[in-house]
């Protein structure tokens, strides 16, 4: 099968095209010529093609002949020059365009628990209308909504292990509760639903446990031999700073990201991973992978 990947440059990208690799036709999607580079450093034999994801026409030369697209693209943060619009419901309808003048008989979409096209978070709301978008065109899609994923070398993988290591650390509303997600066990589920005939139209995947982000930081000092303290902060604390952040070209953090890393994660992913024949790595396997060397 010949098969698309948008936001290819990306950890999960990188290591969904290394997986398909030798199975599948794969071409990889990208922005920059400076992501262009990186992938084919990694893999020289990669067929690579650059896209705003606003022009249909790139994208389609990109699509041609390609039976699938696994659509990794997004944001959980705005800046002057990356809005929620444009990232999720303008580059989805861009996709939408380019992949029904060519034929292509599926995609896949990765969004986020919590996302819907009603939700009062900018992210959120965006998130479920690309999602509409999507699901409404007439192409079989399936929406993959997933809470935090961990992966060897991601971000949030490194903020854990910073903070299991520290003597003490700060975090906001550390009640709020986490069901990470190995990046392993969601490149599985995607790999799974292209091999099916006829995939669930949107699924919820998470981890094996939901626990307090707490009680996360301290699983992961436990790994890492250590004792870190993690002292919470209020959420509207948090809220402020945030706002006072907005007002600068790249923000470090926006309310609307708080927003949706503040939200609660507590699901029973029992029947999806039955639908997709999926074992959940557990959580401290997971934290062994991604936060020792």
């Amino acid at each position: 099968m010949k098969i698309a990947v948008t936001g290819a440059n990306g950890h999960l990208g990188t290591r969904l095209i290394k997986s398909m690799l030798g199975e599948h036709e794969v071409v990889a999607i990208v922005r920059s010529e400076a992501a262009r580079h990186s992938l084919l450093k990694l893999y020289p034999s990669l067929t690579v093609y650059l896209s705003d994801y606003k022009n249909a026409e790139t994208l389609s030369k990109a699509l041609t002949d390609c039976e699938a697209v696994v659509h990794l693209v997004g944001i959980i943060k705005e800046s002057l020059r990356s809005r929620y619009v444009g990232a999720h419901e303008n580059a989805c309808t861009t996709l939408v365009k380019a992949a029904s003048q060519l034929g292509v008989r599926r995609i896949i979409y990765l969004s986020i628990v919590g996302s819907a096209a009603d939700a009062s978070n900018t992210c959120l709301r965006s998130k479920g209308r690309a999602e509409q978008i999507l699901l409404s065109s007439g192409i079989g899609t399936t929406v993959i909504k997933v809470p935090m994923v961990l992966g060897e070398g991601d971000f949030a993988s490194y903020a854990i292990r910073k903070k299991a290591n520290a003597l003490i650390s700060f975090g906001f509303r550390c009640d709020s509760l986490e069901q990470p997600i190995y990046a392993g066990d969601l490149i599985k589920a995607i790999q799974s639903i292209l091999k099916m005939d006829t995939p669930p139209k949107s699924i919820q995947l998470a981890g094996p446990e939901s626990l307090t982000r707490s009680a996360l930081v301290k699983r992961a000092g436990q790994i890492v031999r250590k004792s870190p303290v993690l002292l919470s902060l209020p959420l509207s604390l948090g809220m402020f700073l945030a706002c006072l952040f907005e007002r600068l070209p790249q923000p470090p953090v926006t309310r609307a990201m708080l927003g949706v890393l503040d939200h609660d994660d507590n699901l029973d992913v029992s029947a999806a991973c039955k639908t997709l024949s999926l074992k959940l790595t557990s959580l401290d396997d997971m934290l062994r992978k991604v936060i020792t060397p």
